[in-house]
This record gives C-alpha cells, sequence and structure tokens, in this order.
C-alpha cells in the first residue's frame, strides 16, 4: 500500500465524522451558512488559498502543488432538501423539515478529504487544485453560474464533480462521453373556471375536469410527438382542485417537468404544450395562465475528459466494467461549468451492501459512506492524470 493511499484511508474516519455533522445540520439552498463555515474554517487551518462567500454562500479554495502541472478544479455541492428525514440513525437530520437527500453532505466530505490529501502532499502534486464547494445546486438558477460569475473558474484547465448514487451499487462508478444528464425543466398552469353547486354543473365551468382532461393531453406529447430514438420525460407532480365534494372547483393548479437532452426536442414539447394547454382550456370554457421554466443545460462530458475518467475507473476500481453508463434525466448545474471548460461529471455507486437503498430525494434516502473513499480516490487519480497532460 501506498503513502498516497495510507494518508486517503487514514481520512476516512474524518470523512464520515464530517459527512455525518453536515447529515445532522443541513441547510437549505444559498442558506448553507454553517456549512460554508465550516467548509472553509477547515480549508484555512490546512493552509489553503480560500475565498468565502463566492455565489452567496460558496467557499473555492486553490492549492499550488511543487511541481509543474495544469489547473485542475474538483466542485463538491453544498445544499441539503425540504425534506423531512424519516431515518432511524444516529445522524439522523436535527432540522424539522430539512435533510440532505441527494447524497450532497457525501460530497463535501469527499472534497475536503481530497484537500486535505493535497494539503499533506503538496511537494508531489504536479500543477494547481482548485475546490469548488458550491451552494444551491437543487433549486433553480442554481448556484454555479454565480460561481463562475464570481470567477471560481479562472486560470482552470479542466474541471471534473462526482455524484454518489444510490441506485447504483456500492463498488461501481460510470460516466459517458456526451449527453450525460437532462435539462430539468418545470412548468405550472392555472386553470381558471366558474364554480357552483355540485348539483348544478351546467351552470359553472369545472376547473377540476379541465385540469383532468389536460393530464391525459399532456401525456401524448412524448409519446406521439417526439422520435421514439429520442428522449424526453413529461412528468406531472402536481394537481390541486376543489375544495369540498358538493362543490364544482373554480380553480385548478397543474406542475410539473420536462425532461430532455437537446434544445430541438426541449422545443418541440414546449410549443406541444402551449397548444394543448390552450385548446383543452378553451374546449372547457375555461381561461388559463401557462408559465413554463427551463432549467439547467444538460450536461454535456467532454469526449476526451469522460475516456479519461472512463481509464481512471478501470485502474481504480479494476472489479468495475468501465463501460459508458446510460444517460439518465436526473439535472445538474455542473452542466454550466461544462459549457465553459472541458472536464466530466461521473456517478460512484453509493447503494447500502446490505439492504435496498431508498432513492434520491427520498425521505428515508442514505448513503453507503464507504462510497466516499471510492469517490475521493478517483477524484485524485483524475486530477493528477488531467494535470499531466500537456498534449
Amino acid at each position: 500500500m501506498t503513502v498516497k493511499e495510507l494518508t486517503l484511508q487514514s481520512l476516512y474516519e474524518d470523512m464520515v465524522k464530517w459527512r455525518r455533522h453536515l447529515h445532522q445540520h443541513p441547510e437549505l439552498s444559498f442558506h448553507e451558512f454553517e456549512t460554508s463555515k465550516m467548509i472553509a474554517d477547515l480549508l484555512d487551518s490546512w493552509g489553503l488559498e480560500v475565498r468565502r462567500g463566492v455565489s452567496g454562500t460558496g467557499v473555492v479554495a486553490r492549492l499550488k502543488g511543487d511541481l509543474p502541472g495544469r489547473t485542475i478544479a474538483l466542485r463538491a455541492d453544498i445544499d441539503a432538501l425540504a425534506i423531512q428525514d424519516a431515518k432511524s440513525s444516529s445522524y439522523r437530520s436535527t432540522v424539522q423539515g430539512v435533510m440532505h437527500a441527494c447524497g450532497h453532505d457525501g460530497h463535501t466530505a469527499e472534497l475536503l478529504a481530497v484537500a486535505r490529501y493535497y494539503s499533506l502532499h503538496k511537494e508531489e502534486t504536479a500543477g494547481t487544485r482548485v475546490f469548488l464547494f458550491q451552494p444551491g445546486e437543487e433549486v433553480l438558477p442554481g448556484g454555479a453560474v454565480g460561481m463562475i460569475e464570481d470567477g471560481a473558474l479562472e486560470g482552470v484547465d479542466a474541471i471534473y464533480g462526482v455524484h454518489l448514487w444510490s441506485p447504483m451499487p456500492y463498488g461501481t462508478a460510470t460516466t459517458r462521453p456526451g449527453p450525460f444528464m437532462a435539462t430539468p425543466d418545470e412548468f405550472e398552469i392555472t386553470i381558471k373556471g366558474r364554480g357552483g353547486h355540485g348539483g348544478l354543473p351546467h351552470e359553472c365551468k369545472d376547473a377540476l375536469v379541465a385540469g383532468a382532461s389536460l393530464v391525459v393531453a399532456l401525456q401524448t406529447i412524448v409519446a406521439r410527438n417526439v422520435n421514439p430514438l429520442d428522449a424526453a420525460v413529461l412528468s406531472v407532480g402536481r394537481f390541486e382542485s376543489g375544495t369540498a365534494n358538493n362543490v364544482i372547483a373554480a380553480n385548478c393548479k397543474i406542475s410539473g417537468t420536462v425532461r430532455s437532452f437537446n434544445k430541438g426536442i426541449r422545443d418541440i414539447v414546449r410549443k406541444r404544450m402551449e397548444e394543448i394547454v390552450k385548446h383543452t382550456c378553451e374546449m372547457h370554457g375555461c381561461d388559463y395562465e401557462f408559465r413554463y421554466f427551463e432549467g439547467y443545460p444538460p450536461v454535456v462530458n467532454d469526449e476526451r475528459e469522460a475516456l479519461r475518467v472512463l481509464r481512471v475507473i478501470q485502474d481504480v476500481l479494476p472489479e468495475t466494467a468501465a463501460a459508458p453508463g446510460e444517460r439518465i434525466m436526473a439535472g445538474e448545474d455542473f452542466s454550466y461549468y461544462l459549457e465553459r471548460k472541458p472536464g466530466c461529471f461521473f456517478f460512484v455507486g453509493a447503494g447500502s451492501e446490505t439492504e435496498a437503498s431508498a432513492p434520491h430525494h427520498h425521505p428515508l434516502f442514505d448513503i453507503e459512506e464507504k462510497a466516499m473513499l471510492h469517490a475521493a480516490r478517483l477524484l485524485i487519480a483524475v486530477a493528477d492524470d488531467s494535470a499531466l497532460d500537456l498534449t
């Protein structure tokens, strides 16, 4: 076992401690004040050059190695979600209605360990490492844009990020060249009818019935307008209407998400939504308001950098078949970094070794904490490989 590997393994206990502290004390997007302070204080104590308050509550730290090489950025997101933690673990959230239900606490802990590792091996490090601890990944417009505007990518040659992914088993990792994650658009539809007595429906304009018809009609968009060889998702996630059993609803609110991998598909879905909403509401004699919110761009990995990551995965996790993974319809604002710098976003399996894993954004969500060690190993190996690539 190498000295570097011994160093990394010795940091695992700290990783778990940091992750569990953050899990117990989660903070919502752009309100990560104590999280940010903890991160910056640790980085400062290790001798890194630290900038606080980037994009509000973000932290950027730099470490220049003693050997020549490129400048490589590594990113972790730090925000939690508005979900009540339903676990019974000793480290369950202590904040009512807020929890780390997507693994960002693990991302933060593993990147802290990577920063500490480099601070202990500065004399053997080629080039410069830039550590981005980003706020607000979970809400539009995301924290990546603000990080970039505040200069987080200045002088950076390449950037990498990792997501601990509970649907994948512990011990695995994957990525793919090109489109990897989707655009997470959102929509809101308000239908305005005329309410009245449930026994006198002929005197009303039933917004609930109009809404029900609309939900069914919207499901035809992908099935009948998008090439089956392409990929898109339209999901209605919320339907609110009615006040009592004997009252015709005057209003209906519908909201949901649209996912795709390219602008052409996004435009087709949006155009058809506008047409179907208009004609369905007119058919039922209702007025409406349609709002569409474009989310992050798709995560599009640089082909060369994705192949680099796949090669490193094979080296670090030789039992993993490092073939390109499948595309996924989740979204990530890491896409903004990849629009400006070559890089790659990849997944590390964090599914439980002993029981079924709850999905991301679920009240019972948790990770196999040993996956953080795999993620840290891969970040270091990819960064070191990329820093020496002077071609």
